[in-house]
């Protein structure tokens, strides 16, 4: 009786096995052989100057920033005329001011006061000139400066009398809200992007109190978020262009 013959245990092939290896170049990096980096964005992010990765602020994009420039033009083009999206905010505004106690409108809007934004400003620049991170530091400080010289000539322009105060002008768009907007946002991307949150909350709450208080036009204070955006949006990126 014939022996059927063993089946052969299969051979490994050498190039399959060197398809496999840590790259055909030794360059370390499994099933790939080069040294390209992989086409996620999280494999092309550079780390911040301490070493954590993508550390730095998100830069709006085009899109956004071209929406935010629009509504600021389409707001101030119907304050300037007295649209009807100007005379609509007006009786917004009549219907919600002093639906709150005075002073918690007051205290709410006190928020966007130079004397208590500036110094978390500041606090956060000196935090980020401590860590290394001088550039940061100039780009936030230099939006802060950008926020008068962007508010004054609109509101001389304007010249848009205030809710309780007629025979008063220079009401639009609102320093407060563009004052606390710029300086808390730029805090938290100093010090962490965790505070972000609490930014947002912040400057949201200021614009509610200055309107709530009668200080501003609601109108007056979305244009000065959207104001508030276009800087910091053009900030990040010359940010972000610098360190590149």
């Amino acid at each position: 009786m014939r022996e059927t013959p063993r089946a052969e245990p299969p051979q490994p092939r050498p190039h399959r096995a060197e398809a496999h290896t840590a790259g055909a170049s030794g360059s370390g990096t499994p099933h790939r052989s080069d040294g390209r980096p992989p086409h996620t964005p999280r494999g092309a992010r550079q780390p911040d100057p301490l070493g954590r990765p993508g550390t730095t602020p998100p830069v709006p994009g085009r899109p956004a920033l071209f929406s935010a420039l629009v509504a600021l033009a389409v707001v101030t083009w119907q304050v300037l005329v007295h649209g009807p999206l100007a005379r609509l905010d007006e009786r917004v505004s009549r219907s919600l001011v002093d639906t709150v106690p005075r002073w918690a409108g007051e205290l709410a809007s006190d928020l966007g006061n130079l004397t208590v934004a500036l110094p978390v400003l500041a606090a956060a620049m000196a935090y980020a000139v401590r860590r290394g991170r001088r550039a940061d530091a100039l780009f936030a400080g230099l939006a802060m400066a950008a926020v008068p010289l962007l508010v004054v000539p609109l509101k001389e322009w304007t010249a848009r009398p205030g809710p309780l105060e007629p025979w008063a002008q220079g009401y639009y768009p609102s320093g407060h809200t563009a004052t606390a907007m710029v300086a808390y946002f730029g805090a938290a991307y100093l010090v962490s992007r965790r505070l972000v949150p609490v930014a947002a909350v912040l400057t949201a709450v200021t614009g509610t109190g200055l309107i709530l208080r009668g200080f501003h036009w609601p109108l007056d204070v979305l244009a000065s978020l959207c104001l508030g955006f276009l800087v910091l949006g053009v900030s990040s990126s010359c940010r972000r262009r610098s360190s590149g």
